[in-house]
């Protein structure tokens, strides 16, 4: 029995060590990549590690290709469209979590369906409408469909967990003359913070990658993210692979930051979404 337990655990390592470089991989490859220079990313056989590391696909991305520019707009854009969501989401989860609205189910039901529907369904609607009202090339025209397709996943995310939280709070805070909206920033809002970081973490994430929008909405490049950009970087008869690359680990770089950060708060928070109702 102990020789079966023994073989059962070796198996398991062995598999999760298995998933482990099949996701780290391209990681890697990416990284080492963007460290090498231009004949050797094409030699044969390839290199598992520069043999002359050198920044100058870096220095390109930068001063060549204006990744500075693309970074700044997709961190702008990302940020506020966060905070604009997780502002919104706090007020209606908590509406949905504690308050005697009718047609709860509902209106959860019609959240999870906007949260699934196809971009492809309102860009050219929304396209229309931005040019009319002279919105295309501009941090707006990213920001309000962000907050509006990114607003029902964390809704969900904070309603599952404002509804763990004791309603006796609220009517404590009620005796003590707090306000509705005290109530939540102050004594509801501290408590959720699992939440409230899974919430905003994943809306980050989905407006730091976006790109269908970005492509359709912005197609200058005073205004154009980092997902068009490098997806621009390119010519008709080269493909600059390392700058590419270069430009990718750094877009890289601010999502692993958050999550190494935050993991905790993420793990909690999606944990607490697992097994309440």
């Amino acid at each position: 029995m102990t020789k079966r337990l023994a073989l059962r655990k070796s198996v398991g390592y062995l598999v999760l060590i298995a998933m482990l470089l099949v996701i780290v991989a391209p990681f890697y490859w990416m990284i080492i990549t963007s460290f090498k220079t231009n004949g050797e990313i094409s030699a044969f056989p390839p290199t598992y590690f520069p043999q002359n590391p050198t920044l100058l696909q870096y220095q390109q991305a930068f001063y060549q290709f204006g990744f500075g520019v693309y970074f700044r707009n997709s961190l702008i854009v990302s940020l506020i469209s966060t905070f604009f969501v997780m502002i919104l989401a706090a007020l209606a989860s908590y509406a949905l979590a504690r308050l005697p609205i009718r047609g709860k189910a509902p209106i959860m039901v019609v959240l999870l369906m906007i949260s699934t529907f196809p971009q492809v369904g309102v860009i050219f609607p929304l396209f229309v409408l931005f040019q009319s009202i002279g919105w295309l090339n501009s941090y707006q025209a990213l920001i309000v469909p962000y907050t509006a397709f990114n607003l029902p996943f964390a809704i969900w995310v904070m309603r599952t967990y404002f509804v763990g939280i004791p309603k006796e709070l609220d009517e404590a805070a009620r005796v003590d003359g707090a306000s509705v909206m005290t109530t939540v920033f102050r004594v509801i809002l501290p408590l959720a913070t699992p939440g409230l970081f899974t919430g905003a973490i994943f809306t980050f994430v989905a407006c730091w990658t976006e790109f269908f929008f970005a492509l359709v909405f912005n197609n200058s490049n005073a205004f154009r993210t980092i997902p068009v950009g490098i997806a621009l970087f390119g010519g008709q008869f080269t493909i600059p692979y390392g700058t590419m690359f270069a430009a990718s680990t750094v877009a890289v770089l601010p999502v692993v930051l958050l999550v190494l950060i935050f993991q905790r708060w993420v793990v909690a928070g999606l944990t607490a979404g697992a097994v309440k109702g």
